[in-house]
C-alpha cells in the first residue's frame, strides 16, 4: 500500500505540476494575445495617421503654386478696376477681361481658395497683417481699407490679408486727458 500511496502522490504532485505549467502557458498566451490587440490597434492608428497625412499633403501640395496665382489674381482684379474707371469702360477689350477674370475667380474658388473679408471687420491676426494704423472716429482695429487681398486654402490662411487699421482718437484723446488731468 505504501506503494501505491507513493504513486498516488507522485500522480497528484505530476498533476499539480503540469496544471501550474498550464496555467503559467494560459498567462503566456493572453499575454500574447494582449500584445497582439496592441500591435494591432497601433497599426491601424499609424495606417489612419498616414493617410491623413497624405491626404493633407495631397491638399496643401500646391500651396506654393496657388500663391503665385494669387499674384494674377490682384494684377486682374487691378486691370478691371483701372479699365471701369478710364474711358475704356464701354470696349470689347474690357468685356473679354472681365469674363477672363470671373473664370479665373472661379478657377480658384473650385480649388477651395476663399477670398478673407476684411473691409469694415474688426482685426484679426490669424487672417490680417496691419500695415499701417490712421486715427478714425471708428472703433480701435477696425480694418477701414484692405491693400491687398488675403485668401484661406480649405481652413488654413494661405495668404494674409494687408490691411489698415483704425485708430480711435476718442479713446486716445480720452486717455492723454485723464493722464494730464492728474
Amino acid at each position: 500500500m505504501t506503494e501505491e500511496n507513493t504513486e498516488t502522490k507522485e500522480k497528484k504532485q505530476n498533476k499539480k505540476e503540469l496544471m501550474e505549467l498550464l496555467e503559467e502557458k494560459d498567462k503566456q498566451i493572453q499575454e500574447y494575445i494582449n500584445d497582439l490587440k496592441r500591435i494591432q490597434a497601433e497599426f491601424e492608428n499609424y495606417i489612419k495617421r498616414t493617410d491623413l497625412e497624405f491626404r493633407n499633403h495631397e491638399k496643401f501640395a500646391s500651396h506654393k503654386l496657388l500663391l503665385k496665382l494669387l499674384n494674377i489674381a490682384d494684377d486682374f482684379d487691378r486691370a478691371v478696376h483701372n479699365l471701369e474707371n478710364s474711358d475704356m469702360r464701354d470696349n470689347d477689350v474690357l468685356k473679354g477681361i472681365k469674363l477672363i477674370h470671373k473664370n479665373f475667380h472661379k478657377i480658384l474658388q473650385e480649388e477651395n481658395i476663399k477670398e478673407i473679408k476684411s473691409a469694415g471687420e474688426k482685426f484679426n491676426p490669424e487672417y490680417h497683417e496691419v500695415l499701417k494704423k490712421v486715427e478714425s472716429d471708428k472703433d480701435d482695429d477696425v480694418i477701414i481699407e484692405e491693400i491687398q487681398k488675403g485668401y484661406l486654402l480649405y481652413d488654413k490662411v494661405l495668404r494674409h490679408a494687408k490691411v489698415i487699421v483704425s485708430e480711435n482718437i476718442k479713446d486716445k484723446n480720452q486717455n492723454s486727458d485723464s493722464q494730464g488731468g492728474n
